[in-house]
């Protein structure tokens, strides 16, 4: 039966994305992957399957990863769980049955060709950033400082586009509202995609905290997993979060510290290391989705011979710390979660020295 099951699961491998369109037609492609809320098919996006890779082993197409709960498994899990099966007999004859149907090229599948790609393509990203203009002096730096982000380290990653391209949905037109823009780019800093946060431009509210006033204002584009937005170029050291806000509010307390913000929970537990690094903090959201990242990440940073340590914010994340107890709050807190070498080597000397002769 084993034999049987990894004869299968090879074979459904080569037809990854079919099996996910079939099977899974709540989720959608980003590179690649497909992006899934869980194996049964729910919406969201911190399931994500592997499509291209060997026919077993590491980095195998097929493979995917949950990481809101942890869970991983294969092809024949997904088809399991999204028809509700249980004996492993049921769960063959139903993958022998899909595998007998024609299976349709990906690259003329009419819906991939006719829907929106809410993600676009690196190429479009990298033409997005570049017609952007540095966030000085801009409604982008506006909204940052007024999120309490009042130190802006290393961000040349960030840019301003006054009037950026928002369609709400494939049968709405076009608007256009200003906008945040982040640079996705992987290891070497190359472009892989960019992130879009719209802005109201009628000022500051604490309801929508400077977001325009539309559903969904915040989005990405590009290839994604594994990539973040970076601040500062790391080396042994750095930390890692979900929001770019986030991580701004850990730069103001930690400055000397790189940071890459994942973007969500999902691409939290899939960023990719770099070979030197040896101490990787998570900053944690406190949410479901964010403990699930922080325990994956973890397992996939001590397999690598990273020390993984944990952030843990008091509020919903560290911008909500900043915005509420202020930034000398959030730096006591932060001090005690951090390796005693990384408080003068991060944090600063002279700063610590000055705030602790105050207390005496």
């Amino acid at each position: 039966m084993a034999r049987d099951a990894a004869e299968l699961a090879r074979r459904l491998a080569r037809n990854s994305e079919a099996v996910c369109r079939h099977y899974l037609p709540n989720g959608r492609r980003e590179g690649r992957y497909w992006m899934i809320g869980d194996v049964r098919n729910t919406l969201g996006r911190s399931m994500f399957v592997r499509l291209e890779g060997s026919d077993s082993g590491k980095g195998a197409a097929g493979k995917w990863t949950d990481a809101a709960t942890g869970e991983h498994g294969d092809l024949l899990d997904i088809i399991r769980e999204s028809c509700r099966l249980v004996d492993f007999k049921d769960v063959a004859e139903e993958a022998w049955r899909f595998l007998s149907l024609p299976q349709p090229e990906p690259s003329i599948d009419p819906k991939r060709r006719h829907a929106p790609a809410p993600t676009g393509s690196p190429e479009a990203a990298r033409r997005l950033f570049a017609m952007a203009q540095p966030i000085a002096g801009t409604l982008a730096e506006t909204y940052l400082r007024n999120r309490g982000i009042t130190e802006l380290h290393e961000t040349a990653n960030l840019r301003f586009h006054p009037r950026c391209y928002y369609r709400p949905d494939c049968y709405s037109e076009t608007e256009t509202w200003p906008a945040l823009i982040a640079a996705v780019t992987n290891l070497e800093g190359t472009i892989t995609g960019a992130h879009r946060t719209w802005l109201d431009p009628n000022g500051f509210s604490e309801a929508i905290l400077g977001k325009a006033p539309i559903d969904t204002p915040r989005r990405a584009m590009g290839h994604l997993l594994g990539h973040a937005v970076r601040f500062g170029i790391p080396k042994d050291v750095m930390a890692a979060g979900e929001g770019i806000e986030t991580m701004l509010s850990l730069t103001i307390v930690l400055p000397r510290m790189p940071m890459v913000a994942a973007l969500s929970a999902a691409h939290l537990a899939a960023i990719l290391f770099p070979a030197s690094l040896r101490r990787l903090y998570i900053a944690r959201d406190n949410d479901p989705a964010g403990d699930g990242a922080l325990e994956t990440l973890i397992d996939r940073a001590t397999e690598s011979g990273i020390e993984a340590i944990p952030l843990i914010p008091c509020l919903g994340d560290f911008n909500e710390d900043v915005r509420q107890f202020g930034a000398d709050a959030v730096r006591d807190g932060v001090r005690t979660q951090i390796a005693p070498d990384d408080v003068a080597r991060f944090m600063g000397v002279a700063g610590i020295a000055g705030r602790e002769a105050e207390r005496v």
